[in-house]
């Protein structure tokens, strides 16, 4: 059974647009891209003494059980050179499952939705991009409600 699945993309080190596309183009086999929204310059969440990020979206289809996903894209996030760091700290690449399906999960190690990303204009603003109506399962307000209540300032449409 195929599953539809929504996953955050960020990179802040070295050549950021390469960073995105080589993440984009090692999901397959086993993630089928069906969209992908803009790409997105944003500055520094969290810690903010680091080089800003390019932040997007993708809407995608996979047979992986939500763990298994997990698993995937912090094999692939290895593959691709991303080396352990602290929270929020600068990285070479990162990929987070945003949405699955209509699941809503809560175990130690994932959380589905991802449990931050009402709060965030780097993950809204170009997951409005891909699906503005898709409705947050726990929320229930729409991608496009929860981008209007946050603040885009500093959220840029990379031309690059």
């Amino acid at each position: 059974m195929e599953h539809i699945v929504y996953i955050a993309l960020g990179t802040n080190i070295g050549d950021r647009l390469a960073n995105l596309r080589a993440a984009v183009d090692a999901l397959a086999p086993y993630v089928r891209v069906l969209a992908e929204s803009g790409i997105y310059e944003t500055e520094p969440w969290g810690f903010v003494d680091q080089p800003a990020f390019l932040n997007m979206a993708l809407r995608a289809e996979t047979d992986f059980v939500p763990q298994a996903l997990l698993g995937y894209l912090k094999g692939l996030e290895a593959s691709l050179g991303r080396t352990p760091s602290f929270r929020n700290g600068p990285r070479l690449i990162d990929l987070d499952i945003l949405f699955y399906d209509n699941l809503t999960l809560n175990t130690a190690g994932l959380v589905i939705p991802h449990q931050r990303l009402h709060e965030r204009a780097f993950v809204l603003v170009p997951l409005a991009d891909l699906s503005p109506g898709l409705i947050h399962p726990v929320l229930r307000k729409t991608i496009a409600q929860l981008c209007e209540s946050v603040d885009r300032q500093g959220v840029n449409r990379f031309e690059g």
